[in-house]
């Protein structure tokens, strides 16, 4: 009985390995596939990695090469040859158009700022602030009725540069000496408890210079 059981243990185990390497045969390619694929993925990941980190250190290493450039018509046009993408492609933006503004370039700089605004790419954050400096930019032979329309949008409730965007629309009918108009939008500047110590005194100067009397809370 010893013999005949070890004979069909053995012929067992043959027929089991037999099966088993059927099924490599018939299947193993599948696994293969997997470790393939997902060797693969890791190898793609790292080299797509590899080639962001050195994307971005070439843009950080051009950045700083032109911020460098002390003279600043050459700066700006270093800063506008930049290619970044992201917050980085805002914030090398906005670094252009002050550099272009510097230099005179108004038209330009107003350009660089407007791309920005109209960027569905870069955060909201970045494109009102280039919206603001903008709408703060006056150019020889532009309508200004289209910049007084600009800074009324950024002046609505909610807005995080409502106060900023009150201020130059008081300046713009100052400009256009309409006094009660700025005189009225600068009292809605020191009532609003949102105002910055700073703007608040340059509210109050402006006040005085137009002739008008602050109220006691106003000066305190």
């Amino acid at each position: 009985m010893s013999d005949t059981d070890s004979f069909i243990n053995e012929v067992s185990e043959e027929v089991r390995n037999d099966q088993l390497f059927g099924y490599v045969k018939k299947y193993g390619w599948i696994a293969i596939a997997l470790i393939l694929v997902l060797v693969g993925g890791a190898a793609y990941s790292e080299w797509t990695k590899a080639q962001d980190r050195a994307t971005a250190q070439a843009a950080g290493d051009a950045l700083i090469a032109a911020l460098a450039n002390d003279d600043v018509a050459e700066r700006a046009t270093a800063l506008a040859a930049v290619t970044t993408d992201g917050p980085a492609e805002a914030v090398t933006g906005l670094l252009t158009a002050a550099a272009q503004q510097s230099s005179g370039d108004l038209v330009a700089a107003k350009a660089t700022l407007d791309a920005l605004a109209a960027s569905d790419v870069i955060p909201q954050a970045y494109r009102d602030v280039a919206t603001f400096k903008s709408a703060t930019i006056a150019i020889e032979g532009e309508d200004p009725a289209a910049r007084r329309q600009m800074l009324q949008s950024l002046a609505t409730p909610g807005m995080p540069y409502r106060l900023l965007a009150l201020e130059q629309i008081a300046m713009m009918d100052v400009a256009a000496g309409d006094t009660d108009a700025a005189v009225n939008g600068l009292r809605a500047i020191l009532e609003d408890a949102a105002v910055s110590r700073g703007l608040r005194d340059r509210a109050q100067t402006l006040m005085v210079a137009l002739g008008e009397e602050l109220e006691p809370a106003a000066a305190e």
